[in-house]
């Protein structure tokens, strides 16, 4: 898949470099796990899951993300199955220097166009912790919209967990009329 900056790719055994380099930020990591990734669970859990997922899911998973001119890694974007068969959640991890250059949206935008015109499907959500501020920007730039808060328990709950989490959606219609308008 390609959008104007970006080209997407399945990851592949070659690319756990890649991976523990972007989950090693700890700024990165803030609002997901709140630590470093170690190498380990990259090689043993978090690559071999990801590659678990295109064989179980044809046309879904974590795919990376590298700037079409130069080719530079700039993180990932996903397309993950929920337990509705007509909705997708997309999702994305983007390096630190890649932050503010509008490649969050730009890559999520492309995904949900690829779930309903592609995959046929009629509904994409995200979701974030409240306090996301950033996140929550880029499911707002990409069309989604707010759809619910909730909380949830945490035996170790990151900073800002007591505020919730948050979800987004846009579903087929929606994304329709606004690509008429």
């Amino acid at each position: 898949m390609e959008s104007g900056r970006l080209g997407l790719r399945r990851f592949t055994g070659a690319d756990v470099g890649l991976l523990v380099g972007l989950d090693s930020d700890v700024e990165v990591m803030r609002f997901l796990t709140g630590r470093v990734t170690s190498r380990e669970e990259v090689v043993g859990v978090v690559l071999p899951g990801m590659l678990r997922v295109y064989d179980e899911h044809p046309g879904l998973g974590t795919f990376a993300a590298e700037e079409k001119d130069g080719g530079a890694f700039v993180g990932w974007f996903g397309l993950q199955p929920t337990d509705d068969a007509t909705t997708v959640d997309v999702g994305y991890r983007l390096n630190r220097k890649s932050w503010g250059k509008g490649y969050a949206t730009e890559g999520t935008r492309m995904l949900i166009e690829y779930a309903f015109t592609e995959l046929g499907m009629e509904r994409v959500v995200a979701d974030t912790m409240a306090v996301n501020h950033r996140s929550r920007a880029v499911m707002r730039r990409s069309g989604m919209r707010f759809a619910r808060l909730w909380h949830e328990h945490f035996d170790e709950p990151l900073p800002g967990t007591e505020f919730g989490e948050v979800e987004y959606a846009i579903d087929r219609r929606t994304w329709e009329a606004g690509r008429r308008a």
